[in-house]
């Protein structure tokens, strides 16, 4: 009897425990909402392990491949692993696609074997010119597509981004960028979308959506998801130089800077932001409750995860100086809502200590944690956290990747100028062309010869290098004469030259914190261009020149000289062979400037959207205005534009205004064109920018067709800050211009009642 009691206890104790060990992983059921699985996890974590989930580190502090590929981890790694880990930055960065997926899939099963609850990293990239690892596909730079003008294909990009991602094995990107950047003298200009508001606002939406699926991608295992940067103000760093203070007014803040976080945010669904480098009007970033909490959360609703930006919180104590300890520097980003610290060993890993000193800290960690695993369980992490061997070869750099690369670039690419038609060159009338200058790579002559006649021969000739090339602290190098003497013969024994000038990744980069410059206090070309460009017009012969470049430059003498100027910023890996596409006149080029390029750097801030008082004056000894304007680019077709009619004159509070362009391509060759959407508010409260584009639409058109472009026109597009600091719609007269640039187009004339 006793055996059966001892027994029956036993079963029962079991039975029980059983069921105490579901009802404990309640966490792990995926038909339980993710708030309920959060609040299932957290308790059961300690302050450590909760803490761990607020902090990323480098992969490169010890995660590789040995020589058979395994994955290797450091006495560093192993020991960070132990209690889990919020994220790791580019593991695998440096291995194929494959390889990086075996690695990854390795890493993240060590990583939930290793910590109590089986908890999941996340792993993060970032987007430059696509995924920024080996072996996937390289697209042009953000500011290379937003010269596209095309929303549509900037989804198409960033979507591929998202899959390339997600078959490595990560999870976020520290990307895209809502700055508005606006001084070609920071050497971070070319990973943003332009100078301006709304086009920004649509690339960023756009790119969003794309690289988390329209954020049904997330939870399939096929995108990642976008972290949005920086918030708010980087990019407007005084004299350009990066960590230097921002001075916005709170009026620009709210009308010009924000609105791309906010859309960011309420239309794409973004997981993450990224708090900003610098101070903002005198208040640390990383240290601003207002700004990371009361307009991300409280007036925006945001749910997602802030992330610090490298090291930041840490430096509110030795570079900020805005705290007086470490410990208060972690306080002070804890308490204004940064729920990840980036890398700092010297920030949040005091939380807690500092927890066993003050508890009520805990509240405001628990808080954060539960962010950061309610982003693992949107990701779907917790029930497919590996990634399918089986799809990485077919699903990275797929022959519908490549095709796009090319797409967006010949999309992208801007003619500025096009003197007596220089451009399309005409095969049959040449024979020799010379490809010179130090933006010639090892790709160019190729690319070229793929798409002439036979009987056609191309040279190439890089013959200089702006830099000695160095990653941190670059030094201009002098051009010799005879180098130069040997570019000019080359030129002179062609039909025609090809001038490869601008900039390349060593002069226009990120200035990062320690032993590294990046920005610049001139934006002219550097070194021996101007010299090659004018030595070249002087032989008489077609010049033209194609610019590379990641910062606006103030091309005077290639203006002034050059024949016709073709702009690709930093295109993708099929670049040249785009540019050699646009030269013979396979693709009309149909790009437009997302930036106003003007004559001098003395000429800084130069916007098209500036205050109509800002123009009222030039400078001496300088011709007035920009060398070319916002939205500006030409094309080999004729576009005439006529026929503005609006709807109605007058708009309400409730109501809305259609506007209609006739746009006629009056060339002899098939191309796209923007059609470009401008308001001005004639008076108002406040003084009001010159204009704002508030729309745009890309068309193609046969020669001789012609095409009736609409837009609508809303009261929330007329809003703007007014004198109380608050949204407002006044009643006055507003002009609207459709047409071909910022400079150029067709107006008419409306009034608000109200």
């Amino acid at each position: 009897m006793k055996n059966t009691l001892l027994s029956l206890t036993l079963t029962l104790i079991f039975i029980s425990a059983g069921f105490a060990q579901k009802e404990e992983m309640a966490y792990k059921d995926a038909s339980l909402t993710i708030e309920e699985r959060v609040a299932d996890l957290l308790p059961r974590m300690s302050i450590d392990e909760k803490v761990a989930q607020m902090r990323i580190f480098h992969a490169n502090i010890g995660i590789e491949a040995n020589d058979k590929g395994k994955l290797q981890l450091s006495e560093r790694v192993i020991e960070k692993l132990k209690i889990g880990i919020a994220g790791i930055k580019n593991p695998g960065e440096h291995l194929s696609p494959l390889a990086a997926a075996k690695l990854n899939n390795e890493l993240q099963e060590y990583i939930i074997k290793n910590n109590r609850w089986g908890i999941p990293a996340l792993f993060v990239t970032e987007s430059y010119n696509g995924v920024d690892a080996e072996g996937c596909t390289r697209f042009g730079r953000p500011i290379t597509s937003a010269a596209s003008f095309n929303p549509e294909l900037v989804n198409r990009i960033w979507d591929v981004v998202g899959r390339e991602a997600r078959l490595r094995g990560m999870h976020m990107c520290h990307s895209p960028e809502a700055d508005i950047v606006r001084d070609p003298r920071f050497g971070r200009m070319s990973e943003a979308f332009g100078e301006d508001t709304y086009l920004t606002t649509q690339m960023v939406v756009n790119a969003i959506k794309g690289v988390q699926g329209n954020y049904e991608g997330l939870g399939k295992g096929t995108h990642i998801g976008a972290v949005a940067k920086h918030f708010a103000g980087y990019g407007q760093v005084l004299g350009g130089s990066n960590f230097a203070a921002v001075e916005i007014s709170q009026r620009t803040l709210i009308d010009e800077i924000y609105p791309p976080f906010e859309a960011a945010i309420k239309d794409a669904k973004t997981l993450g932001i990224m708090a900003s480098h610098g101070d903002l009007n005198g208040i640390a970033s990383h240290g601003n409750p207002e700004l990371l909490t009361g307009v991300l959360r409280d007036q925006w609703n945001f749910d997602g995860y802030v992330v610090s930006d490298s090291n930041d919180i840490a430096r509110l104590y030795y570079f900020m100086k805005v705290a007086e300890t470490p410990e208060a520097a972690a306080l002070m980003g804890l308490v204004a809502g940064i729920d990840i610290d980036l890398y700092a060993e010297d920030s949040y890993a005091y939380l807690p200590e500092m927890v066993k000193k003050d508890p009520s800290i805990e509240k405001m960690i628990d808080r954060s944690v539960k962010r950061v695993l309610r982003t693992k369980m949107i990701l779907g992490l917790f029930e497919n956290p590996y990634v399918d061997i089986k799809k990485v070869k077919n699903g990275v750099r797929s022959e519908q990747a490549l095709n796009l690369a090319l797409e967006a670039d010949l999309e992208s690419i801007i003619l500025l100028k096009n003197d007596g038609n220089t451009l399309p060159l005409q095969k049959e009338s040449l024979k020799k062309i010379a490809l010179l200058g130090p933006l010639v790579n090892e790709g160019t002559q190729k690319a070229f010869e793929s798409v002439l006649n036979d009987g056609m021969s191309v040279t190439a000739l890089q013959g200089f290098k702006l830099t000695d090339e160095n990653n941190s602290v670059p030094k201009l190098v002098t051009t010799d004469a005879a180098v130069l003497d040997n570019m000019v013969q080359t030129a002179a024994d062609a039909d025609v030259a090809i001038l490869f000038l601008g900039g390349d990744e060593f002069t226009a980069k990120e200035a990062y914190f320690n032993n590294a410059l990046g920005d610049r206090a001139t934006i002219e070309p550097l070194g021996a261009q101007d010299e090659l460009v004018r030595k070249v017009k002087a032989l008489g012969k077609p010049l033209i020149v194609v610019l590379q470049h990641r910062r606006t430059l103030s091309i005077n003498t290639i203006a002034e000289k050059a024949d016709a100027i073709l702009d690709g910023w930093d295109l993708s890996e099929f670049g040249d062979t785009a540019v050699a596409k646009i030269v013979f006149g396979d693709v009309s080029p149909s790009g437009k400037l997302p930036v106003t390029v003007p004559r001098s750097i003395g000429q800084l801030p130069f916007h098209y959207s500036m205050k109509e008082i800002n123009k009222k004056k030039g400078y001496l000894f300088l011709e007035d205005g920009p060398l070319y304007p916002f939205g500006h680019g030409l094309s080999y077709g004729d576009f005439e534009y006529s026929d503005v009619q609006l709807s109605k004159n007058s708009l309400t509070p409730t109501s809305e205004i259609q506007v209609n362009a006739t746009v006629t391509n009056n060339g002899k060759m098939t191309a796209k064109e923007v059609v470009q959407l401008y308001i001005k508010d004639e008076i108002g409260s406040v003084t009001r920018p010159d204009k704002e584009l508030k729309g745009f639409e890309k068309i193609e058109l046969a020669p001789g067709e012609s095409k009736s472009v609409t837009f609508r026109i809303t009261p929330e597009m007329l809003e703007f800050t007014g004198l109380a600091m608050e949204k407002v719609l006044e009643a006055g007269d507003y002009t609207v211009t459709v047409g071909t640039s910022s400079a150029v187009g067709v107006t008419a004339k409306f009034r608000l009642e109200k």
